[in-house]
């Protein structure tokens, strides 16, 4: 073939996907989900991409799969302003604008530790039940896994999640506003069934979970949880938990506050009275300005907030007209989330979202809501979610009503993202009176 039918015959390639792609734009214009930038000439898709023109890693390359180097920034993060003085104990706050479904991955899980992450040899691992039971015992991880085990998708969640915004936002981001926790598919035991092998004495009203980290963390748990669905856990999201999540075992308390899991879990011990370590009884409260304290809350309250838009993810390439899916995360210790409300002046007046994908009790719930987007609007977007325990957030001036705005913990009142006329998104508080506050 002579150079000039080969140069035909490549203008003639040329054309025909030129033709094509014009018809698919000219199809796919009147959708509202169509950008009016697509061109059909676009060379990202008239000419071989670098990608493809090179051999590419051998699925080997890294024995443990990493994510795309173009996700970069999907990471969990930090501030000074929330290590208490010392980063070994401190926290890494989940990316949940970033996430997909309800299921966090491992190396984006939120992560507290009181003493840094400890580093436990499986082969070393002692478990002791002992106390109120008829058979006391101590098990390596090789015998607690013989009993049956169980897998159950359920979020963990900080107490003071949210706690920094009682006064008013701190922080212009959806990750340091609400990323102090994260969902997982958990494998492990129930510890009832244990219970059932070992017997437990009819007196036996609270049980003691301590951690072998430096810091030997204990909490006090009540039996009546333990009896429900207390898990000891080994596996998450499908392999062993991460040292940072309380390798090689750590104990799961669905839908109660996070800091009760215990992690590196060493022994559990029942009495009939509940044991008490100085941090619970002084840190883990909430004074009201009744005067009175809270000294135990349990379960995570029903909750929800907006994910996209977010400082984040604004809408700034947004045009008039685009229609883009307004995303969030519901959830609730105390059940399983039946819907949720958005609201697009600040919670005056609220529309039906949608639930979507799997809707699990004590469990991340996502929801979603299609928008026409109109250049130069502002919007005030607050998301209100409820569940099948009858529980509804509150707003916020119901809350501080009966917890004021000294307390850290539990603050699950309504929130508010601000979308600009120029498509940024600002953290705001709805109070009445006061207006609006900015973070």
């Amino acid at each position: 073939m002579d150079n000039k039918s080969q140069h035909d015959k490549t203008i003639d390639r040329r054309e025909f996907f030129r033709k094509s792609a014009a018809a698919s734009v000219a199809a796919l214009a009147g959708t509202s989900v169509m950008s009016s930038d697509a061109m059909a000439d676009d060379p990202a898709i008239m000419h071989h991409v670098p990608w493809g023109q090179v051999w590419g890693d051998p699925v080997t390359k890294n024995r443990y799969g990493v994510p795309s180097k173009y996700e970069h920034n999907v990471t969990r993060r930090n501030t000074k302003l929330l290590a208490s003085g010392n980063f070994r104990a401190s926290i890494a706050v989940t990316p949940i604008q970033e996430s997909m479904g309800i299921i966090t991955p491992n190396g984006l899980f939120f992560s507290r530790s009181h003493g840094g992450v400890a580093h436990v040899d499986p082969n070393e691992f002692r478990l002791m039940i002992h106390g109120l039971v008829e058979k006391p015992i101590v098990l390596t991880l090789e015998q607690l896994k013989r009993y049956p085990s169980v897998t159950r998708t359920h979020f963990i969640e900080c107490p003071a999640n949210g706690g920094q915004e009682w006064r008013g936002p701190q922080f212009n981001s959806v990750q340091f506003a609400k990323g102090f926790m994260s969902c997982a598919e958990w494998t492990g035991v129930y510890v009832k069934t244990i219970l059932e092998d070992l017997g437990l004495k009819p007196e036996a009203q609270w049980m003691l979970a301590e951690g072998s980290d430096n810091s030997e963390m204990g909490r006090t748990v009540p039996v009546d949880k333990v009896l429900d669905d207390a898990m000891i856990v080994w596996g998450q999201n499908g392999e062993a938990l991460r040292p940072e999540q309380g390798y090689p075992v750590r104990l799961l308390l669905p839908g109660w506050e996070g800091n009760l899991c215990v992690k590196w879990l060493k022994r559990l011990e029942f009495s009939t009275e509940p044991w008490y370590c100085k941090e619970e009884t002084s840190k883990y409260t909430a004074l009201q300005p009744s005067g009175k304290a809270i000294q135990h809350f349990y379960a995570n309250e029903v909750n929800s907030t907006v994910t996209s838009p977010s400082p984040e993810i604004p809408w700034t390439n947004l045009k008039d007209g685009d229609i883009v899916e307004i995303e969030g995360l519901a959830w609730s210790g105390m059940g399983t989330i039946t819907g949720v409300d958005l609201s697009f002046d600040g919670g005056n007046n609220y529309v039906k979202a949608n639930l979507k994908g799997l809707v699990l009790p004590k469990s991340w719930t996502r929801w979603s809501y299609m928008h026409t987007y109109k250049k130069g609007e502002r919007l005030l977007l607050t998301s209100r979610a409820m569940d099948d325990a009858g529980y509804i957030q509150p707003t916020i001036d119901q809350e501080v009503s009966i917890m004021g705005v000294e307390s850290v913990y539990h603050r699950n009142a309504v929130e508010t993202w601000e979308v600009t006329a120029t498509g940024e998104v600002n953290h705001v508080q709805m109070r009445t009176p006061g207006g609006i506050k900015n973070a």
